[in-house]
């Protein structure tokens, strides 16, 4: 499983090799460095931990500096476990950086939306809403939520108003639409989630899309 963490930069358009003009988001991804290798002997399961963005040392703690040290890396502020089923080829200290999706047609980013605050049924769930006339009370509220006198209560799972966005999502099959290993970018097709400037987790395809 081939993974980085990067950061999202915004989004800008480019022309393809065909002169067709499509909207990119330009991720920032690693370098990487690895700070741990597990493996099935030592810790019962394979995976590396792969860190991203310096951290200055002052800022950190000893258990952390002991653990960076040990590495003989330079301490970062993310750390993200990657499993992988067999022991992994990578060694501590090892640099990972965006040329390891080189030849990749697809990738799947993983990101947190943006928060949205406290919202109403018409703007979470796109509710049509109620009369906006004269005399109608009920203008943008989402009407009857109770039941009659058998069950009694409100069915758990009702769409209510409440807290909107701010979650983990992941977009599958973004195809990539060109590399530049000299800055670390990525630039994929589509929109990714998340704010510009947020950290998101670059892997390669995991759900092959069938063609049409």
């Amino acid at each position: 499983m081939k993974q980085l963490i990067g950061k999202k930069l915004g989004m800008t358009q480019v022309y393809t090799a065909d002169n067709v003009l499509v909207p990119v988001t330009v991720i920032e991804a690693g370098p990487c460095s690895v700070v741990q290798v597990k493996t099935q002997e030592s810790d019962g399961y394979n995976a590396y931990q792969i860190g991203f963005g310096a951290k200055k040392e002052k800022r950190t703690s000893k258990a952390a500096k002991g653990h960076f040290g040990k590495a003989g890396v330079v301490p970062t502020r993310l750390l993200k476990e990657v499993r992988t089923k067999e022991a992994p080829g990578h060694n501590s200290g090892d640099e990972l950086t965006v040329s390891i999706f080189e030849g990749d047609a697809k990738v799947d980013i993983i990101g947190v939306t943006k928060g949205k605050g406290f919202q109403g049924v018409m703007k979470r769930y796109d509710f049509q809403g109620q009369p906006a006339s004269h005399g109608h009370m009920m203008h943008r509220r989402p009407g009857s939520i109770g039941m009659r006198q058998f069950p009694g209560h409100v069915q758990p799972g009702k769409k209510m108003p409440g807290h909107m966005g701010d979650v983990r999502r992941t977009v599958q099959n973004l195809e990539v639409v060109r590399i530049v290993p000299e800055k670390n970018l990525i630039l994929v097709k589509g929109s990714v989630p998340g704010a510009n400037g947020t950290s998101v987790i670059v892997r390669g395809s995991v759900k092959k899309r069938k063609s049409a």
